[in-house]
């Protein structure tokens, strides 16, 4: 047979294992699309959360504090894969924040949710351009809005604070202006806490339905959040907290891991745990 022929079949051939290895990949993510995923990623000190929907939705929210995340996604998702349905910055503050510049210039997203809240800081204004160029929707985030990822399931999200408007207005800590979101799908839900302290938790508890089955720890487990007042409410089974190892700030602290464990709720911790995945 000459060279040219065999060359020409070996071509075929390559390509065919590849169309396979595409179609298994493609069914291998199918098959995930009946459950829903999220998974904490051990990123350090920061947080970083990959939701998957049923029917295939991808969220991300906020993106730890390097570009750790990206590795993580790709473990996560499909190697075809390069986009995402919704990015969601809860606060501007480097160790939520840092991560995501990556994902916006190696991902497609399609929607932006955030507080638009102004920080002087040179993370903040690469964001903000990256979010321009992006082309992606941008939704500021307030209190009372529903983001509905799916109707069957029905799979939904629950923006729970800010209780304003407060894109454009300038914060030296924008810890207390963290959207506060409630993920629902059927009769599980999980509440998404960003940095918040008591003093907003104190203001949720008023204002909001927070009983959720999981709960991710505001701040690291700093002893300044996870009030008594706020985990009566939520009562949760599970928390998650994500944490850096020998982080210099003494998370998660003594007193939120007393008051956890007086509830008898499970902690997760990414720092002993690594990733952390729930599926329902």
């Amino acid at each position: 047979m000459p060279k040219s022929s065999k060359k020409w079949i070996y071509i075929i051939l390559g390509g065919l294992v590849c169309a396979n290895v595409i179609a298994f990949s493609v069914l291998l993510s199918l098959a995930k699309e009946k459950y829903l995923e999220i998974t904490f990623f051990d990123v350090g000190q920061g947080d970083s959360i990959f939701i998957q929907a049923p029917k295939g939705q991808q969220i991300l929210i906020d993106g730890g504090p390097t570009s750790a995340v990206i590795s993580k996604l790709g473990k996560e998702m499909p190697f075809y894969d390069r986009s995402l349905d919704l990015v969601i910055l809860s606060h501007p503050e480097k160790d939520h924040l840092a991560g995501l510049l990556d994902v916006l210039e190696r991902y497609k997203v399609d929607n932006v949710l955030w507080t638009g809240v102004v920080r002087d800081t040179a993370e903040w204004k690469e964001w903000n351009n990256l979010i321009k160029k992006e082309g992606a929707n941008i939704q500021i985030a307030q209190a009372g809005e529903r983001i509905i990822i799916s109707d069957n399931p029905f799979v939904y999200i629950d923006v729970l604070f800010p209780f304003e408007d407060l894109s454009n207005k300038t914060f030296e800590d924008s810890n207390d202006t963290s959207i506060v979101a409630r993920l629902v799908f059927e009769k599980d839900s999980f509440l998404f806490t960003g940095d918040i302290s008591r003093k907003t938790e104190l203001e949720l508890i008023k204002n909001s339905d927070l009983k959720s089955e999981v709960l991710k720890v505001a701040h690291h487990g700093s002893k300044y959040s996870s009030s008594l007042e706020f985990l009566k409410e939520v009562l949760p089974k599970i928390a998650v907290i994500e944490v850096g190892k020998d982080n210099t700030y003494g998370h998660p602290t003594p007193e939120v891991l007393a008051r956890l464990k007086d509830f008898g709720i499970e902690v997760l911790r990414t720092d002993a745990d690594g990733d952390i995945k729930i599926k329902k």
